[in-house]
């Protein structure tokens, strides 16, 4: 970790000066602070009781292994999966139809249908008609599909065939009900278990991969500190803001204006602009996210803008110290950054997933792109993760709350203050310690390499492996 002390002149105290705060200054920011801890506090309760995205990855890493079974080779077959894949799901789908129950909501109509399929599969047929009859009696493309396999007489095959073609939900899900509905010969299973190996390759190995890369890295650094050879830390450069402004860009701005006030203003605006409009309701979505985080971003960049006018030209790079220069240093911080951070953030999700069985709900964001099968929604919710919110954090969080807080309580603790913030800010109970972690890699980066930008692309790398990993998944 950084010593504790602060370094450089950048961010230096001149800016604390005798002169007196105006009262209704510091009044504003009291009561931006205060309403940014109960915004936040109510936003980590409320996550408990949003449904995980975590046990829907995998569950569909779980279908993806089914599938792909018989195309994976003796020697790759025990590094994607451990044990008997099939009892491995209907144990996924058997949690989570009793946590729909439990929590008094009615199970999705393609997860009973799944789940009867399994059950016909693996020798279970009373099983399976009891789950077949009770989801027949519902309305939808899985009741009409369970009604066909109670009674195959009833239908032929062209209206058998318009039922799968209505079928949304997973491919594995498709699969099995094209096998029961028109017979092995007629579903491509071939092609499908290839596609679903090379699905399963891209979200297992290229994240190992990273891993050992990483842990490697981070062994490199431990011996290069213990051998006294450790690189330098660049001079702290940062906007000589006081600590009210900087409360009141944070609690003021990016949290009362941001994700208080915009949304209510501007989402029913959205709203009606996009109802009428003759498109895909994912795409709908997909518009309202980055235009909603467009307007989400305006109001604190507008307020940081009005808080460094008066401080004049900067030092060499500016306040914010963006430093693209050269791009190529500026990736390649980025991308040892990310590497380091990859291992550290999995240990400790794993060690989260030990201690509590239910660690409460994901981002919203992260189901809709597991669920959009859309590409121009996709796109939508692309360019909001990866160059938006990249962008925008890293502006927030390291371009002026770590060196800030670095400057009254040291380095080390700046950069634990402003990942704290960081993660909070997410509202996200069970993201809140990997989102803690990942916040001290980006701290760290911003500590050693004295550039901004080289934090926007380590963010901008994260956001694109969980976005790829989703899509993958989802797709």
């Amino acid at each position: 970790m950084p010593r504790s002390e602060p370094r450089g002149s950048g961010v230096s105290a001149e800016h604390e000066s005798n002169n007196q705060t105006p009262s209704w200054k510091s009044a504003l920011a009291l009561v931006s602070l205060a309403l940014s801890l109960l915004l936040w506090l109510n936003g980590l309760v409320t996550s408990l009781q949003r449904p995980s995205v975590g046990d829907d990855l995998s569950r569909r890493q779980l279908e993806l292994t089914v599938l792909a079974q018989g195309n994976l080779s003796e020697p790759i077959r025990p590094l994607l999966s451990s044990g008997d894949p099939l009892q491995a799901l209907q144990e996924s789908l058997t949690t989570a139809i009793s946590s729909s129950e439990e929590d008094g909501r009615t199970p999705a109509p393609e997860l009973l249908l799944e789940q009867a399929l399994l059950l016909e599969r693996t020798g279970q047929a009373e099983e399976a008609t009891a789950v077949l009859q009770d989801l027949s009696v519902g309305t939808g493309s899985p009741s009409a599909i369970a009604a066909a396999l109670l009674t195959p007489e009833a239908s032929n095959r062209s209206e058998r065939e318009a039922l799968l073609a209505q079928l949304k939900g997973s491919t594995l899900l498709r699969q099995w009900s094209c096998e029961a509905l028109l017979g092995d010969g007629a579903c491509n299973g071939e092609a499908v278990a290839r596609r679903a190996s090379a699905q399963l390759l891209s979200v297992t190995l290229l994240p190992g991969v990273g891993l050992i890369a990483g842990i490697a890295l981070l062994l490199r650094e431990l011996w290069r500190r213990w051998r006294g050879k450790a690189q330098a830390a660049a001079p702290w450069q940062g906007p000589n803001l006081s600590g009210l402004d900087t409360i009141l860009l944070v609690a003021g701005g990016f949290v009362v204006v941001g994700e208080l006030l915009t949304p209510l203003l501007v989402a029913p605006l959205l709203t009606r602009l996009l109802q009428d409009l003759p498109i895909d309701a994912v795409l709908k979505q997909g518009i309202s996210v980055v235009a909603l985080y467009g307007a989400l971003m305006a109001g604190p960049l507008v307020i940081l803008r009005l808080l460094l006018k008066p401080l004049g030209p900067g030092p060499q790079g500016g306040w914010l110290q963006f430093r693209w220069s050269p791009p190529q240093l500026c990736f390649g911080q980025a991308l040892k950054g990310f590497l380091m951070v990859l291992p550290l953030v999995s240990l400790v999700g794993w060690l989260q997933g030990q201690l509590f069985e239910d660690p409460g709900g994901s981002n919203p964001l992260l189901e809709l792109v597991l669920n959009g099968h859309n590409v121009p929604a996709l796109a939508c919710f692309g360019v909001t993760a990866i160059v938006m919110a990249p962008v925008f954090e890293e502006t927030i969080f390291r371009g002026v709350l770590l060196p800030v807080a670095a400057r009254y309580w040291g380095s080390s603790w700046g950069i634990v203050a402003s990942a704290a913030v960081f993660a909070v800010a997410h509202s996200s109970l069970g993201e809140f310690p990997p989102l803690m972690v990942l916040g001290l890699g980006l701290g760290w980066l911003r500590w050693r390499s004295g550039r901004l930008g080289s934090c926007v692309l380590m963010h901008a790398l994260w956001n694109s492996l969980t976005f790829f990993n989703l899509v993958v998944l989802g797709w």
